[in-house]
């Protein structure tokens, strides 16, 4: 199975579909899931795609396609997943700062529900009591992750209930004799230490005794994947073992099984992505060479919100000499998408691919400057399909209201 995709192939993809151009393979999707089954055979263990990464529904039907469930950050994305097939039963939903309405409606859609918010949890308690089963999303204030921004167990952070505050949640449990399913914690994104996830693991344990019909605990994603050679990543088989371990100790002490639950975006995605750039221009300042593409923050905008490093490739010109080049975007502010990297020569006219660029490309892309986002391909069976045409004009004036 072809994982990473050739630079030749890469070309002919962007000859045919133009750039700037987002291009997914499917088969590494496939890998990525199936070395998940692998690592947690022996664990009651089950994975749910956070589609936040990248919600193409043709991503969302491959993901169906391989057996994976599905995770939510809004009740739109749910309406997504039930669109191209999943059933209720295998799509999750998790968000935070929202209004009742939107819990409202999810259960109105069956789906697996976990509320951030003691307010939600007092209304949906009173509204549903016993009738509906639902999980809780905590927060254990504990620090991980890649960059702050992407860090959502701390104890500054907006994302779930502070576990401090468990007396509080008992208290409604109670009143309202709410079922509660499951637990939900989600520290962050891009853990490389497995050691992170069992202490959120420990948390659990003590947690636990607390709700009887607890039947399952959700230690959200954040699977840390390579961006550059010798990254250092996420050891999932290390995970698996130790997830193995913990269950049989939960179900030793309490004489009852757990299933433990995971939301890989990232993991899943990140690597089959590529963006395909073709080199505008060659601009030389104080020994400084700038290479400037057709896109810019507005198709890819982590190097500039989180500082992510992307690894960048001349696929056009794979044999030419090393030379250093600053990779910049065309949008009229500071968009940078490496600094002095070595490349290939440079020639304008040449494609770069920007590559782990599968989660969060697109789906965090705008139109900013007016420009358009770009088309997306997919790859299977190295067979490649357009899956999103490229803007045009009307799509800038789309919704749109003509007043003056």
């Amino acid at each position: 199975m072809q994982q990473e995709l050739l630079p030749e192939l890469l070309c002919s993809i962007a000859n045919t579909y133009g750039t700037p151009l987002y291009v997914y393979n499917a088969d590494k999707i496939t890998a990525q899931f199936r070395n998940l089954q692998s690592s947690f055979a022996n664990s009651n263990t089950r994975f749910f795609y956070a589609s936040k990464a990248l919600t193409n529904i043709n991503i969302l039907k491959h993901i169906l396609s391989i057996g994976c469930s599905i995770d939510c950050s809004s009740v739109n994305e749910a309406h997504l997943a039930i669109h191209v097939g999943f059933k209720p039963e295998n799509i999750l939903y998790t968000s935070n700062g929202i209004d009742f309405s939107e819990i409202e409606e999810a259960v109105s859609l069956g789906i697996n529900i976990n509320i951030d918010s003691l307010s939600n949890l007092e209304k949906f308690g009173k509204k549903y009591g016993h009738s509906y089963p639902v999980g809780i999303r905590l927060r254990p204030n504990i620090m991980a992750g890649g960059n702050l921004k992407i860090s959502t167990g701390h104890s500054n952070s907006k994302f779930g209930i502070p576990i401090e505050q468990l007396n509080e949640i008992l208290d409604l449990v109670q009143q309202n004799q709410i079922f509660i399913r499951g637990l939900h914690i989600h520290t962050g994104s891009e853990i490389k230490d497995v050691s992170v996830f069992m202490k959120v693991a420990e948390v659990f344990f003590d947690l636990v005794p607390h709700f009887p019909e607890l039947e399952f605990l959700d230690l959200g994603g954040g699977f840390k994947v390579a961006y550059k050679n010798n990254d250092h990543i996420t050891d999932i088989n290390l995970l698996g073992n130790e997830i193995e371990k913990f269950l049989k100790g939960l179900e030793s002490k309490h004489q009852r099984k757990f299933q433990c639950w995971f939301e890989p975006g990232k993991y899943l995605v990140s690597e089959a992505g590529y963006l395909i750039t073709k080199v505008n221009v060659l601009k030389t300042s104080n020994n400084t060479v700038f290479a400037g593409v057709n896109s810019g923050l507005n198709h890819l905008i982590r190097p500039m919100m989180y500082d992510a490093y992307h690894r960048i490739a001349n696929i056009s010109n794979t044999k030419g000499d090393i030379k250093t080049y600053t990779v910049t975007g065309n949008i009229c502010e500071t968009d940078t998408f490496g600094t002095d990297r070595s490349l290939n020569e440079v020639r304008e006219g040449d494609y770069l691919a920007i590559y782990n660029a599968g989660a969060y490309g697109f789906e965090m892309s705008s139109n900013y400057n007016a420009r358009y986002k770009p088309a997306e391909v997919i790859v299977v069976d190295g067979k490649a399909s357009l899956i999103r045409k490229r803007d045009e004009f009307a799509d800038l004036l789309r919704n749109q209201i003509a007043v003056l």
